[in-house]
């Protein structure tokens, strides 16, 4: 297969791209060559031809969004955002991969602008993409007006043989193909090459059908030639389904001694055969060249860039006029500034309820003040609670609802969370039970890493939940999420707290919060939300037992309620016991240690009270009443007796603790 480009310049600007690349995947002793120098065509034709962005305006809301999902082959892209303008010097190009530099190994959104989300695990990119058509699609829905398509723009996708063997693109694409998301326009880079070698060691699938089955348009083009990607690019754009380009690569294209190998596809070229394919390319042998002709034609983004941007501006000018008051929430949704009305909203839940059932009263007192909050459950609607009772469901004839059926697609779900936050405009949530959150656990480290305050629902938090036994009931996984850097999780003991957590997850910016809920009803402890403050917002308070404590209860969730019928018992012995709820260690690790200290004094006598792994406690602990085992299958209240989770049990460890410690 060899190169067909349309123009002598289209060759020059593609050799840029590739030279480019090479040279400092070849600089940096480390990277991924081959990627670029195959899909450097079909790049340059997505990028040139159609993808309309500003440089200068890396997050302006009616961008096209480009998403590299095969993020091995950054130095694509980081050549690209040079190429046409955006704040991505040469030297940034020439310190690839090198300590603080804005060119990392794989692409990250919070270093390098332009960038849209960090992809590095195969299939987050392809996912995640889903999330952002949604938004689009939500977004244009609900504020598009005849004449006025303020929110219309595209989503692409450059995935690789990788990413189309990861199992969350299957689910999410099974999802986009249902929805109908037209303008999600994947390009497959199908080099058939992976690091093991052929794809024909694993993957010999037709991926032509499988995506058609699965409700997408489909083609197939030689990914070499620059103008059969323009044309299929420009039928995607006008096709109601999603869209799949399999464009046949070759992968290291122009190397004479490893294009279309594996030895191309992880390692840099090495000095000599960098050489060697700059003399099969025509390209100057001087490192990082960039001709001047090129760069001329690829900064023409930056008018390109300026005018759409102008063009828009006054078409939103123009709806402003036309209709003021969808133009004013727009502009909240796109600056998060809802004003405090919400927080009024806040229910008062002050009666005996599960932690999930005032999770769903929370969400649908607060939905209508804030009307681009969107969510929605792994097929688990009715036992998450998180309908939205005043909308439908966003379906293909309904893409104005706010009620996402994500299916059960828990990996997908998540995926798609954070592509429809990373968008803007919205707020998204998704909702599984907590056992579960293992399948999007994934993407929940993304939300983190990208810092995207994507929202997550988890219920039947514990053996609390009976029956369904212990394939069902979550042991490790509080633990596991609160292990994660810069993410929040929250377990509310009450309605009340619940209401609390919904307030701190609303108003991150930054962060990724989960909830996790019980199905079993817990009844009201906390004090209450006063002037649209709780104190569980500071991640952990004293809920009784101001004075000098001898010994401390710290316990969260659906335990807080047994460590406070502890208190008794142990007055009785004569023992004073401070109770102190904990929803969040993430946010009362981020109180002054003054406050810290107030809490939880140091040098008393500490017990943790939690149905879960004891794994951690020992932050805080001395001695815990925890869950080291697998539950069993039972009503729930037979098992909290069974494993030790009652007052009595509690008093009875938290008085040996004292024992211990007064021997010692």
């Amino acid at each position: 297969m060899s190169a067909v480009p349309a123009t002598n310049l289209d060759l020059l600007c593609i050799n840029t791209i590739r030279g480019l690349s090479m040279d400092a995947v070849q600089a940096a002793n480390s990277g991924h060559p081959g990627l670029p120098l195959g899909a450097a065509p079909m790049a340059y034709a997505l990028w040139r031809r159609h993808l309309r962005h500003n440089p200068k305006d890396p997050k302006w809301i009616n961008r096209d969004r480009f998403v590299l999902s095969a993020g091995h082959g950054s130095m694509l892209l980081y050549s690209l955002l040079h190429l046409t303008g955006y704040d991505l010097s040469l030297g940034e190009i020439k310190n690839f991969r090198q300590f603080e530099s804005k060119t990392p190994g794989h692409p990250e959104n919070f270093m390098t602008p332009g960038v849209e989300m960090a992809t590095g695990p195969l299939g987050q990119g392809f996912a995640t993409a889903v999330g952002m058509a949604i938004a689009e699609r939500f977004l244009a829905a609900n504020f598009n007006r005849p004449g006025l398509p303020l929110i219309d723009h595209h989503t692409y996708v450059l995935a690789s043989d990788g990413d189309l063997m990861e199992g969350v693109t299957n689910e999410a694409a099974s999802l986009a193909g249902h929805l109908g998301l037209g303008k999600l326009i994947v390009l497959y880079d199908d080099n058939r090459i992976t690091i093991d070698g052929s794809t024909d060691l694993a993957f010999t699938e037709n991926v032509e059908i499988r995506f058609k089955g699965l409700g997408w348009h489909v083609q197939r083009i030689d990914g070499m030639d620059v103008d059969a990607v323009d044309r299929a690019i420009g039928e995607a754009k006008r096709s109601e389904q999603p869209s799949l380009i399999i464009a046949r690569t070759v992968i290291g294209y122009g190397s004479p001694n490893k294009a279309g190998t594996s030895k191309v596809h992880g390692s840099p070229l090495g000095p000599e055969e960098v050489k060697l394919t700059k003399q099969a390319l025509g390209i100057p042998e001087e490192p990082f060249h960039v001709p001047e002709e090129a760069l001329k034609e690829f900064r023409k983004a930056l008018e390109q860039g300026a005018d759409s941007q102008a063009e828009w501006e006054e078409l939103r000018a123009l709806y402003a006029q036309e209709h003021p008051n969808e133009a004013a929430t727009l502009r909240k949704a796109l600056t998060g500034e809802w004003g405090t009305e919400w927080i009024s909203a806040l229910p008062d839940l002050n009666e005996k309820m599960a932690t999930r059932q005032a999770s769903g009263k929370t969400i649908n007192a607060i939905a209508p003040h804030l009307p681009t909050l969107l969510g929605g459950s792994a097929d688990l609607a009715e036992s998450n609670l998180t309908h939205i009772k005043e909308s439908p469901d966003f379906q293909r004839d309904t893409p104005g609802g706010r009620n996402l059926n994500f299916g059960v697609r828990e990996h997908a779900m998540a995926a798609a969370v954070n592509g429809i936050t990373l968008h803007g405009g919205c707020r998204a949530f998704g909702g599984t039970f907590l056992i579960f959150s293992d399948y999007c656990r994934p993407s929940l480290r993304l939300a983190a890493l990208m810092g995207c305050p994507s929202i997550f629902v988890f219920t039947h938090d514990s053996i609390g939940l009976g029956e369904d036994g212990p394939t069902h009931q979550p042991i490790e996984h509080l633990p596991a999420l609160r292990a994660i850097p810069n993410f929040n999780l929250m377990r509310p003991a009450d309605g009340r707290e619940t209401a609390a957590c919904w307030k701190v997850a609303l108003q991150s910016t930054g962060t990724p919060c989960a909830l996790a809920l019980t199905r079993q009803a817990l009844p009201p402890v906390s004090p209450p939300i006063e002037e649209g403050r709780h104190p569980a917002e500071r991640g952990a308070y004293v809920l009784a037992g101001d004075g000098a404590p001898q010994v401390v209860l710290v316990a969260s969730g659906s335990e807080v309620h047994v460590a406070l019928g502890a208190r008794r018992p142990l007055q009785e012995l004569g023992v004073e016991a401070r109770v102190v709820s904990m929803p969040s260690w993430y946010l009362f690790e981020k109180q002054p240690e003054g406050y810290r200290c107030e809490v939880l004094p140091p040098g008393v006598p500490t017990l943790s009270v939690e149905a879960a792994s004891t794994l951690g406690w020992a932050r805080y602990a001395q001695a815990h009443v925890g869950l080291d085992s697998f539950g069993s299958s039972a009503p729930g209240e037979v098992l909290m007796k069974h494993f030790g989770f009652t007052p009595e049990n509690v008093a009875r460890v938290a008085q040996e603790l004292l024992n211990t410690r007064s021997k010692a």
